[in-house]
């Protein structure tokens, strides 16, 4: 068999093209370190951090691995304290998305760090390249959480490679195992980002209530909404189904404060913390409530998420079916 290898990897300083998506408060040093001690690329999201807190989670990262790891910020929240904190930790990766890059592009590329930018449609990737973005990352509309554009990854990407390159691009958005990871290598990029199936690891902060209904779930579950608004207003999501979100379409997709159940109380956190209906936090550990009725971010290819693994083990088992996939696919035919 073949080593799943892209010029990329040399790039990002890691073995395999598998980037696991900064999936939210998910995504823990344990869950990052576990993929990039694995030879992945793992990804802190550091955004609803406060500048102490995403300190410490760099630090508790880099105890668990000697490996490379980035951090993601989202550009229409404030985040300058954050980024000067990646900056001054010397991160070597930093991911922005939801933004213009050219407002940070400047300090990151002083700092040494590569800049790594998500994009949805072929304008915004132009202009991350002309702003000096490294590596473009093109999601599409198939994706989990937060999402950019309105355009599918398998029509997205190639435009996108043809848009910008030479400058390589990850694609993003419907991706789940090997066979994901082969297309999009297929369609010129030279790297795949993961999350709803790491949302499914062993490391993956999540509450149990959440990952089992990942683990039922089907794409057909999964609504493209501006539902779970709190914190993060007028931006689309992609989120599993679930009694918020039927009340809420049922009554007519009100605006808030109108919307059924509004100021409703439906998990309280382990510090004691109330978290209301339409919160953009998803089901965490130790929480108590009707934590079914959160946001349930997945994307579409939860359909091809069954059960929960170690992140290493994941990684692997990826690796190996894209790499048997791009071998069946090269093999002289009878």
């Amino acid at each position: 068999m073949r080593r799943l290898r892209t010029a990329l990897c040399d790039r990002l300083g890691i073995d395999l093209p598998i980037v696991q998506a900064p999936v939210g408060s998910a995504a823990v040093p344990e869950l990052v370190a576990a993929v990039s001690e694995a030879g992945g690329l793992g990804m802190l999201a550091l955004t609803w951090q406060t500048p102490d807190q995403a300190r410490r989670s760099i630090r508790r990262t880099r105890e668990l691995t000697t490996r490379r790891f980035g951090a993601n910020l989202v550009l229409d929240l404030p985040v300058n304290d954050l980024l000067t904190v990646c900056l001054e930790e010397k991160l070597p990766i930093i991911s922005t998305f939801w933004g213009d890059p050219s407002t940070v592009h400047g300090r990151i590329h002083r700092a040494g760090a590569l800049h790594l930018h998500t994009i949805g449609d072929i304008a915004e990737a132009v202009h991350a390249v002309r702003a000096g973005v490294e590596v473009v990352v093109a999601q599409g509309w198939e994706a989990g959480g937060h999402v950019r554009g309105g355009t599918s990854t398998m029509s997205l990407v190639p435009a996108v490679v043809d848009a910008v390159g030479p400058v390589p691009v990850i694609a993003a958005g419907g991706i789940a195992d090997g066979r994901g990871v082969a297309a999009v290598l297929a369609l010129g990029a030279q790297g795949a980002m993961l999350g709803t199936r790491f949302l499914a690891a062993v490391e993956a902060a999540i509450h149990e209530v959440y990952r089992q209904r990942l683990i039922a779930a089907t794409a057909a579950d999964t609504v493209h909404t501006l539902c779970f608004d709190g914190g993060w207003p007028n931006a689309t999501h992609r989120a599993l189904r679930n009694t918020t979100l039927q009340r809420w379409q049922e009554a007519g997709s009100p605006p808030a404060p109108l919307r059924p159940g509004e100021g409703d109380v439906v998990a309280v956190d382990a510090s004691g913390e109330n978290h209301p209906r339409y919160g953009d936090l998803m089901p965490l550990p130790g929480m108590t409530g009707d934590l079914a009725a959160m946001a349930l971010y997945a994307g579409q290819s939860v359909s091809l998420v069954h059960d929960v693994l170690p992140a290493a083990r994941l990684l692997h088992d990826i690796a190996g079916q894209a790499a048997a996939t791009v071998d069946l696919l090269q093999s002289p035919t009878t």
